[in-house]
């Protein structure tokens, strides 16, 4: 309990400080970007990409068998996040050509090799699922 009051308290400070440095060291302008931006990922994430996960979920409950359905909506979540985050480096957005060390790493390849290690543990995790029937390997005692 203090623990979590002591997070939280600090996170209420850190967020605090994150504000003044904001509202201090920015234009007005930016500021305004700032908030479109935010209200537009507010959007986005409401309007668009939790119906979809909404609507691939549904589908997903008839089709995936249900010991695979955990891992499933795992690897659904760390996709969606993953392949978010790293929409500005894939589409290269930033990258200046008098600047040839902005955005120089095999992005792509990243995304590719975290996408397929996502899928060995999800298979993985499927596979120890379907073998003791859905239930965890181990548990608290009942």
């Amino acid at each position: 309990m203090i623990g979590r009051l002591a997070l939280g308290v600090l996170g209420a400070l850190l967020l605090g400080y994150g504000a003044l440095l904001a509202l201090t060291r920015q234009d007005l302008d930016q500021l305004v970007e700032v908030g479109i931006w935010l209200a537009v990922g507010v959007l986005v994430h409401d309007g668009l990409l939790s119906a979809v996960l909404l609507a691939v979920g549904l589908i997903g409950r008839r089709l995936v068998p249900t010991a695979w359905q955990a891992p499933a909506t795992v690897a659904l979540v760390i996709w969606g996040s993953l392949t978010i985050v790293v929409v500005p480096v894939l589409g290269r957005f930033g990258a200046r050509s008098d600047n040839p060390t902005l955005l120089d790493r095999p992005y792509s390849l990243a995304w590719v090799v975290l996408f397929a290690a996502t899928v060995v543990a999800v298979m993985t995790a499927g596979a120890v699922r379907s073998r003791t029937n859905g239930r965890p390997l181990a548990g608290p005692e009942e």
